[in-house]
């Protein structure tokens, strides 16, 4: 079972200067081109140009998060811009390089979903005593997007520390005790809806932009909704930011928010036994 022993957070960072390399440019058409999409140049020119490394650079450097690992996932829902970098590979290498490292993407927002079924995985077989996950989300784009162009999205990223229940590394902090997927808005609501309303005082949920704001009915329990200007990174930036408030005082926190590409739900719960009630 992953326990969050740590969290960094990183928003809106300082823009970077475009890298001009024709063999950048080069790949992105040969990338959007045979499917009649064209490459704007200047969207390049013009962006952030905040790159998965940058994020995963000013990220590892928080209180909490170096040391070494012994499994690395890196997710993302939009492509990076210097798409040569093998950014799963550069964090381990940050972080010691002994670890397993491979990257989730081609999800939408689900990837960091996926990604926490994966570390459980390894947890439970005894292969990742000590796991990072990291979700990475940058803006500047060689094409259209109706996120990026409607949304005003902005760089951000969350990098999670999570230690093993069964060890001295997990203990303390608040449990992941489940992750979910779903269809469709409604059934994501319901199932939010039915969350809060089995224990409407210890339960907190963080809802990320898809979420509608009258869809969920909270039955009590609190609610936190975050900003619209992240994709991915949403729900993970609030965990990243406050959970230790939360683990002290909530025994249940319930990230939940749903694509608005794909209309697809996820919801992660993470349990804490350490605030009143959590043992139950």
């Amino acid at each position: 079972m992953p326990v969050l022993r740590s969290a960094a957070a990183i928003a809106d960072p300082p823009r970077r200067p475009y890298h001009d390399d024709p063999s950048i440019v080069g790949f992105f058409r040969d990338l959007v081109e045979p499917f009649g999409s064209t490459v704007d140049e200047q969207r390049l020119r013009e962006g952030a140009n905040v790159s998965h490394r940058d994020l995963v650079d000013q990220l590892v450097t928080a209180v909490g998060i170096d040391g070494p690992a012994d499994l690395v996932v890196v997710t993302h829902a939009l492509p990076d811009v210097h798409p040569f970098t093998a950014v799963a590979s550069h964090l381990n290498m940050l972080l010691g390089g002994a670890a397993q490292s491979f990257c989730v993407s081609e999800q939408g927002l689900a990837a960091p979903f996926t990604a926490l079924r994966i570390i459980a995985a390894y947890q439970r077989a005894g292969r990742a005593r000590r796991a990072v996950l990291a979700v990475l989300e940058q803006t500047t784009l060689p094409t259209a997007h109706p996120l990026v162009d409607t949304r005003d999205l902005t760089d951000s990223g969350a990098l999670l520390v999570l230690g093993d229940a069964g060890g001295p590394d997990g203990e303390g902090g608040p449990a992941l005790s489940g992750v979910e997927s779903f269809a469709s808005p409604e059934d994501t609501a319901a199932r939010l809806s039915e969350l809060a309303a089995a224990d409407p005082a210890g339960t907190l949920l963080v809802l990320g932009p898809g979420v509608q704001e009258d869809a969920v009915d909270a039955a009590g329990a609190r609610i936190s909704r975050t900003g619209e200007t992240s994709y991915c990174t949403s729900v993970w930036l609030e965990l990243a930011r406050h959970w230790q408030d939360w683990c002290r005082d909530t025994a249940t926190v319930v990230l939940g928010d749903v694509d608005p590409l794909t209309k697809e739900g996820q919801l992660a719960v993470f349990r804490s036994p350490s605030a009143p009630g959590g043992a139950g």
